[in-house]
């Protein structure tokens, strides 16, 4: 098997130092964050072993892309993988399975089973925590550097739109995550409402 510990750290090392320094949310922190989120939902779920083994993978791999392109990242994460998981003794199967997993972390999310579930409420379990508002903030900095007209009042009325149309496919999240989220809704009408 896999020596994870050792590949996570080689991978996040990787990722400190490859990816362009504007990334101030597709970075090394917020794959740790969903790594270590993934594997909570995962234990929530009563998933472990091989399962489990492969939902850490996914999971430190879900924003791999991003190390050649922000378009069709998740795609390009599944090529990074499959040219480099079979060095690490991987199956062709798992390997089906993880990219799978990362595939199910594409906008707008479509999991197929309770892996791909896990992982991609593990991408987003940040939008139902009191992190929202950091992670929201990293996020507009990021898409800002791609758009410097992109306004305060245009991030909101997207963020209202995308948290109402998400749901979380876990119970876990389901239970402990949904609440929250839809005060942060709450919260962001009544901002928007006050720009107005």
């Amino acid at each position: 098997m896999v020596d994870f510990e050792n590949l996570k750290a080689q991978f996040l090392h990787r990722l400190q130092h490859e990816l362009p320094a504007y990334l101030t949310y597709h970075n090394a922190q917020h794959t740790h964050y969903v790594l270590n989120r993934a594997i909570e939902i995962a234990r929530h779920e009563k998933v472990n072993g091989n399962d489990l083994e492969l939902v850490k993978l996914a999971a430190l791999y879900h924003d791999a892309g991003f190390l050649i392109r922000k378009d069709e990242h998740e795609a390009l994460g599944c090529k990074i993988i499959k040219n480099e998981f079979p060095g690490l003794g991987i199956n062709a199967e798992d390997i089906e399975r993880v990219c799978g997993m990362v595939m199910a972390t594409k906008i707008p999310q479509n999991p197929q089973n309770i892996l791909e579930e896990i992982v991609a409420d593990a991408d987003l379990e940040y939008l139902g925590t009191d992190l929202f508002d950091l992670g929201s903030e990293r996020l507009y900095r990021e898409l800002k550097h791609e758009n410097p007209d992109f306004s305060v009042q245009e991030w909101l009325e997207i963020q209202i739109k995308f948290l109402s149309a998400h749901h979380y496919h876990t119970d876990f999240c389901k239970q402990h995550r949904e609440p929250v989220k839809w005060k942060h809704i709450e919260r962001l009408k009544e901002k928007l409402k006050s720009m107005n």
